[in-house]
């Protein structure tokens, strides 16, 4: 799988062990920034990660800040994009399964087995699709 991947100064650390964690499972990643723990507005990184989502150059995003809320409002500011927050792989699982999310926003300071379960479910788990699909294209007309 290919994936847009981007991070605030806050996520820079946890962005680098998510990165080792794409690579050790296979996946390919592009990395949008930061690149540095030099202080970034994280509304700029969010909208270029999920501009490629939407424009189809990768399957799926990731992004990281303090808590992962801020790139989670600005990411969903995004037509197309189902960016969620996730605290746990159960939420990750779900979050595939049922919401079809194209984004995973995640808190600098995950860590541990709990992150690899959380990227582990949101890259392998398929989205089902049936009675999920009508409440997506409900979330898609009103998009507008």
């Amino acid at each position: 799988m290919h994936i847009a991947i981007g991070s605030d100064h806050r996520g820079f650390k946890l962005k680098q062990a998510v990165i080792k964690m794409l690579t050790d499972t296979g996946n390919s990643y592009q990395d949008f920034g930061c690149y540095t723990d030099e202080p970034v507005d994280y509304p700029d990184i969010a909208q270029e990660v999920a501009q490629a989502v939407v424009n189809g150059e990768y399957e799926r995003g990731i992004l990281i800040c303090s808590t992962g809320i801020g790139m989670c409002i600005a990411a969903n500011k995004v037509s197309g994009i189902r960016a969620v927050m996730c605290c746990d792989s159960f939420h990750a699982l779900r979050a595939r399964k049922h919401n079809d999310a194209n984004i995973l926003c995640l808190g600098g300071e995950v860590e541990g087995e709990q992150l690899s379960e959380i990227v582990n479910n949101f890259l392998t788990v398929k989205f089902e699709g049936g009675r999920h699909q009508c409440r997506l294209d409900k979330i898609k007309a009103m998009e507008g």
